[in-house]
């Protein structure tokens, strides 16, 4: 790339949070490095790791990358905010520190966004890999299939709240570029906890504007043991607890929004599910009492639901049953 391309081309913020990922934090700046689009500042937020990764930044000798280190643990999301915070690009872009962008990933989100002055943000598909890196094409189907990007149609939606806040199409924390001075960071709420994206989502949302869709797999999601998502969604009780709250949280404040009435029943189906969800957390975490509440405000709201029936029932049971049967309720 010339230099007078790079220099007409707009500054992109590559946002790169991260804790005690040393080996793949390397691949994931790798990544950003290597991006054919190369206007970019690379801000990597340290939340105060075991071993600090100043080290394997600077081993890049790359004067685009910028480093912070917290000098305590702040949370996930104050220091992923932290990050966003610290950019001076026109657009942002969130890279999580386990994921990988294809080198064209900015060549081929920042385009859209340049022609078109009334987008907020481009977004594409991406592939599933392991631990190891390698792409796992069922999983990596299953996510399109799952999200409904393989009918979603390629350029413009607006607006997009259905796609955005329904279908979950738009991977804003993972596969996305996002036009960075109409969001106000500081209104993301620290009780989105491991939402914050979808809560960002929210945000682009409102702003009326469009979302471009690019129907290429251009990023690297990387499912392991560690990562949220499969801690919520195995048999890590915390991290269903952490989940269901978030969930709660979010979707009240969707049912509180008036310009989205027309996605209540929606949004309040899930804000029961996620009460459902955090009863039978609290359940196995011994918390009776905490856990009744929740189940009985989720039943007294829906007709008739067996799984939040069934849980309620739990709480009244002896503990060594109730505990052997937990697993079926969840």
């Amino acid at each position: 790339m010339s230099m007078n391309t790079q220099l007409t081309e707009p500054l992109v913020s590559v946002i790169i949070p991260t804790f005690n990922r040393p080996d793949y934090l390397k691949q994931a700046i790798a990544s950003a490095v290597q991006q054919t689009y190369q206007n970019i500042e690379i801000i990597v937020s340290d939340n105060c790791s075991p071993e600090n990764p100043q080290a394997i930044v600077e081993s890049f000798g790359d004067s685009r990358i910028r480093f912070w280190r917290q000098n305590q643990n702040v949370g996930m999301i104050a220091n992923q905010l932290h990050g966003f915070k610290m950019a001076q690009g026109k657009y942002v872009a969130s890279l999580h520190d386990d994921d990988m962008w294809n080198e064209d990933f900015l060549a081929k989100l920042v385009p859209p966004l340049e022609a078109n002055s009334e987008l907020i943000l481009a977004f594409c598909d991406q592939y599933i890999i392991d631990a190891q890196g390698k792409i796992n094409d069922i999983g990596t189907e299953e996510n399109t299939r799952g999200y409904k990007r393989d009918t979603l149609t390629p350029g413009i939606h607006q607006p997009f709240t259905k796609i955005g806040l329904i279908d979950k199409s738009i991977a804003t924390a993972a596969a996305c570029v996002i036009r960075n001075h109409l969001i106000d960071w500081d209104s993301i709420p620290l009780e989105s906890g491991g939402m914050w994206d979808f809560y960002l989502t929210y945000l682009c949302c409102l702003s009326g504007l469009g979302a471009y869709y690019v129907p290429e797999k251009l990023t690297r999601y990387r499912a392991h043991e560690q990562t949220e998502t499969m801690l919520s969604g195995g048999r890590d009780v915390q991290a269903k607890i952490r989940k269901a709250k978030t969930e709660i949280f979010c979707y009240q404040v969707l049912m509180a929004d008036s310009r989205l009435q027309e996605f209540q029943t929606y949004f309040q189906q899930q804000w029961l599910a996620a009460n459902t969800t955090l009863g039978i957390g609290l359940l196995r975490n011994e918390q009776i009492e905490v856990a009744r509440s929740y189940l009985w405000q989720a039943l007294r709201q829906q007709r008739f639901n067996l799984r939040t029936l069934a849980a309620l029932i739990l709480s009244f049971t002896p503990r060594i049953l109730a505990n052997q049967l937990l697993g079926v309720a969840k």
